[in-house]
């Protein structure tokens, strides 16, 4: 079926509106990208640093594939010989859909501060926030309109019928974020771990229209997190997540858990084991999940089975999706011994 250009764009570029919400992007994995989830999120692992690369190749059996691309990196810094500690991070995305490569791309630098709330073990409250640019683009070149169609025949010199409609191929604005988490643990062992946060993106209200229309702007979003850590028996642990997104008339609840069990005979303190399980996002897949971590580096894959109402078009095929992470500690102003690390 033919489409006029004007139809597309406004399917593309007005998204994020309360008919059609599309602009951020979407990860099955998205704990591993905190500060696309809550900027007070980032910090919370055992290290002085962490880098985590994420890549989705989504709808191949749909349409042209879908890509994103999310690249983040986090540094903590204890903050005098209090438990207090600040985390210093950046998070790069690239995002590219359809035939008219329609892509977004983000640098969003955060920071977060933990404030301890316990001298008897690890519990802190934490805010952190999120600003940057994103820039947005699409190939014109890559559309065809009606009115190229002419005797049945597709002509690429005809007149499209839509110039000087479409003042803008690309596009830049300021975006920012900011949010609040706490976490704790229980037990005289301290061996559950629990967190717990909100944060609230857009605030600003970023402008965005190929058409230089100012009345098109980004709604706020809102999202909820949460998440608990807990053993099982020696070896083996319970790993739980939960992420709920607000934004206009969208929502979406993704949630879901992992199985740990440690590779080597070191407790629930290996940091070699590998996790299995599933994730949920309602109405719309079902995520199985895989992750090996080794020290310092960890791998985790996942799958989404779509069970949408595309589930016929798209054979119940949805996104691949594989996130690479290291992380460790520094030799000097490390917060190793001097603060009750957060684990999750």
């Amino acid at each position: 079926m033919r489409m006029k250009c004007r139809t597309l764009l406004v399917a593309l570029c007005v998204c994020g509106t309360q008919s059609l919400v599309a602009q951020d992007i979407h990860l099955s994995q998205f704990y591993e990208t905190p500060i696309l989830r809550n900027p007070a999120l980032i910090g919370l692992f055992n290290g002085d640093y962490r880098v985590q690369a994420v890549y989705r190749n989504q709808w191949n059996s749909v349409t042209i594939p879908y890509q994103t691309g999310a690249l983040s990196a986090e540094m903590k810094f204890p903050v005098g010989n209090s438990e207090d500690f600040v985390t210093a991070g950046i998070q790069f995305t690239y995002d590219r859909a359809g035939t008219a490569r329609l892509q977004s791309v983000q640098a969003l630098p955060a920071v977060n501060y933990h404030k301890s709330l316990s001298q008897d073990k690890s519990m802190f409250l934490s805010v952190g926030f999120t600003g940057g640019m994103v820039q947005r683009q699409f190939d014109a070149t890559k559309l065809t309109f009606n009115n190229q169609y002419t005797g049945g025949q597709f002509d690429p010199t005809a007149s499209t019928g839509e110039e000087g409609r479409i003042a803008l191929r690309g596009y830049s604005y300021l975006d920012a974020g900011a949010g609040l988490s706490f976490n704790s643990t229980l037990g005289v062992d301290e061996q559950v771990t629990y967190y717990i946060g909100a944060a609230l993106f857009h605030f600003n209200r970023p402008k965005l229209s190929f058409y230089k229309d100012a009345t098109i702007a980004l709604d706020p979003k809102f999202t909820f997190n949460a998440g608990i850590t807990f053993p099982l028996q020696e070896r083996l642990k319970f790993i739980a997540q939960y992420n709920e997104i607000h934004m206009g008339a969208y929502s979406e609840y993704l949630g879901g858990a992992l199985l740990g069990y440690s590779l080597y005979d070191d407790g629930l303190e290996s940091t070699r084991a590998f996790y299995f399980g599933a994730y949920m996002r309602y109405k719309d897949a079902i995520i199985p999940s895989f992750r090996l971590d080794m020290d310092k580096y960890e791998v985790g894959v996942t799958y989404d089975a779509n069970i949408s109402k595309l589930k016929t078009a798209s054979h119940s095929m949805g996104g691949f999706e594989i996130s690479l992470v290291f992380k460790g500690f520094r030799s000097r102003n490390s917060t190793l011994e001097s603060i009750r690390c957060p684990n999750f």
